[in-house]
């Protein structure tokens, strides 16, 4: 969520069930549509996570090690920039880092003016290390993140990583599923902070749902 406006980063490779393209723009609640802000060459790049923070956008591409800053007002790139991990999946902020995932147990803080890393925080809850960390949301000092390839949304505590909850969204995918069998893993959360609102939703998921629960 930016500006009141809600935000969908998409990615592509061959095979998948749409040619949609690796972009990202602002969602039409209402249509769904897509009004396309910044695109990347989908023969190079799987587009993934982005943010906006002090004027910019940041975005992360999956496995090319490679980022690319836009102006938040033109959308026009600006720079480019590599990332410490292998891969990337998930971003936010906490207003002074960028934040991300990689597929692992590890989120990684970022230095944005430099793009260093400042520090790393270990997910974990009681049997040990939770991969597989995914979209990310920091949501009044605790990060939300979808767990790939399940329908849980993990509360984690920011200063230990400790996994203090999860969200079971399963009725959600598979209502997802009914609708459109092409429907694949939930892996879209957004925090509207004025409206204090949060949606959910997935790849090729038919819709973008408004939820309510206790963070």
């Amino acid at each position: 969520m930016h500006d009141g406006e809600l935000y969908e980063s998409t990615g592509y490779e061959e095979g998948m069930p749409e040619n949609r393209g690796s972009f990202f723009g602002v969602v039409d609640r209402r249509t769904g549509k897509i009004q396309v802000k910044a695109a990347l060459d989908k023969q190079k790049y799987f587009g993934e996570g982005i943010v906006f923070l002090n004027g910019k956008v940041y975005q992360l591409t999956y496995r090319t090690k490679k980022g690319f800053v836009y102006d938040a007002k033109t959308f026009k790139k600006i720079a480019e920039f590599t990332f410490p991990s292998n891969e990337g999946w998930g971003m936010t902020t906490d207003g002074k880092y960028l934040i991300m995932s990689d597929g692992t147990s590890n989120i990684s803080y970022l230095d944005p003016d430099n793009f260093r890393l400042i520090k790393v925080l270990g997910v974990a809850d009681n049997n040990g290390p939770v991969s597989d960390i995914n979209e990310l949301e920091l949501i009044n000092g605790y990060m939300y993140a979808n767990q790939y390839r399940t329908n849980y949304v993990l509360k984690i505590d920011t200063a230990s990583g400790k996994v203090l909850g999860r969200l079971d969204f399963t009725t959600l995918d598979n209502e997802a599923k009914n609708k459109n069998p092409e429907s694949a893993e939930m892996n879209g959360i957004a925090y509207d902070s004025v409206a204090k609102k949060v949606y959910v939703t997935g790849k090729l998921w038919p819709n973008i749902y408004e939820v309510k629960f206790n963070y």
